[in-house]
C-alpha cells in the first residue's frame, strides 16, 4: 500500500491518536527521515518546507547539538538526564550518548505524543536505567513527582534537564519561565538546563512558524533576550546562547558554511 494514500490506522498507532491533525512530534520524525508519521504529518511538513526548505537540516542540527551537549555533561560527571519533549526514538538517543562516557547513566524520556511514548517504551522495555513518561511540560510536578521521574532519578544529586525544541510550543500564557522555576526548585546544585528555542529574530521563518498554529501545539517565537531570560538562576556556560551549530561544534570553525538556524541553544548550570 502506498503510505501516502493510506487512510487506515497502522498497528503501531495508539487508538488515542488523531489521524486527521498533524503532530509536531511526528512532523519532526518526518524531518529526520523517520517512518512513524501519517499522511497529514507529511503534507504539513512539506507545506512547512515550502516556506522553510532547510527544516530537515535544522532538525538534524538540533539533534546534533543535543548529542554534543549530552556528551559534554556526561564528561562533567552528570549521570542523570530528563529529556522533556523527547519525541519519537531516533539514532543517538540520550541514553546511548551518555553511556558512552557514563555507563550507569539514567535517563527519563518525557513526551505528550502517544506515538512517541509507545515507541520509546517498546524500544526501552528491557532497559532498567530508562523510564518513559507520557506527560506535558506544563505540568512539571507530574513529571518530577513520586509517580514520575522520581521513580528513577535521585534529586539529591545533579540532574540535566533537556528542553530541546519544546519551549517554543509553550505560549506566554502558560508562563515558560515559571515552569522552569518549578523544575529548578527540585534540582540539586550543579544540575544543568539545556535549551534549544526557535527565535523571532529570524523573520524569514515566520511564515513556516505560522503554519504550526494548525497543530495541537502552536508556535511561540521569542527574541534572544526572551530566551536568555529562561536561564534565570542558571550560570550560562561558554560559548553562551548561540546558534545550535555554534555550540561547541565537533568540526573546526569555518569548516562548513553557517546554517541559517532560526533559534538559539545554550547550557546553564544551576547556581
Amino acid at each position: 500500500m502506498d503510505p501516502e494514500k493510506a487512510d487506515v490506522r497502522p498497528e503501531w498507532a495508539p487508538l488515542t491518536v488523531d489521524l486527521d491533525q498533524p503532530s509536531v512530534a511526528r512532523v519532526w520524525d518526518f524531518y529526520l527521515g523517520g517512518s512513524h508519521n501519517f499522511q497529514v504529518d507529511r503534507a504539513f511538513a512539506r507545506e512547512a518546507m515550502a516556506q522553510m526548505p532547510d527544516a530537515p537540516v535544522i532538525a538534524r542540527e538540533n539533534r546534533a547539538f543535543l548529542r554534543r551537549a549530552v556528551r559534554f555533561l556526561a564528561a562533567q560527571g552528570i549521570t542523570q538526564f530528563i529529556d522533556i519533549g523527547s519525541g519519537i526514538p531516533t539514532v543517538g538517543n540520550v541514553h546511548e550518548v551518555a553511556r558512552a562516557t557514563q555507563p550507569d547513566a539514567r535517563v527519563v524520556y518525557v513526551d505528550s505524543d502517544p506515538v512517541a511514548v509507545t515507541h520509546s517504551r517498546a524500544l526501552l522495555r528491557d532497559d532498567p536505567g530508562t523510564l518513559v513518561l507520557e506527560a506535558d511540560l506544563r505540568h512539571p510536578e507530574e513529571i518530577l513527582g513520586a509517580d514520575g521521574a522520581a521513580r528513577l532519578i535521585d534529586f539529591s544529586r545533579p540532574v540535566a534537564v533537556l528542553l530541546i525544541a519544546v519551549l517554543h510550543f509553550i505560549p506566554d500564557a502558560d508562563d515558560p519561565s515559571g515552569i522552569i522555576a518549578r523544575i529548578s526548585s527540585r534540582l540539586a546544585p550543579g544540575s544543568h538546563l539545556v535549551i534549544v528555542h526557535a527565535s523571532a529574530d529570524t523573520s524569514a521563518h515566520h511564515a513556516a512558524a505560522n503554519l504550526y498554529q494548525r497543530t495541537s501545539n502552536p508556535f511561540t517565537m521569542r527574541t534572544r533576550d526572551e530566551i536568555l531570560a529562561l536561564f534565570d538562576g542558571f550560570e550560562l556556560l561558554a560559548p553562551g546562547l548561540v546558534a545550535p551549530t555554534a555550540w561547541r561544534p565537533d568540526q573546526q570553525p569555518g569548516a562548513n558554511p553557517p546554517l541559517r538556524t532560526p533559534g538559539y541553544a545554550g547550557v546553564g548550570r544551576l547556581r
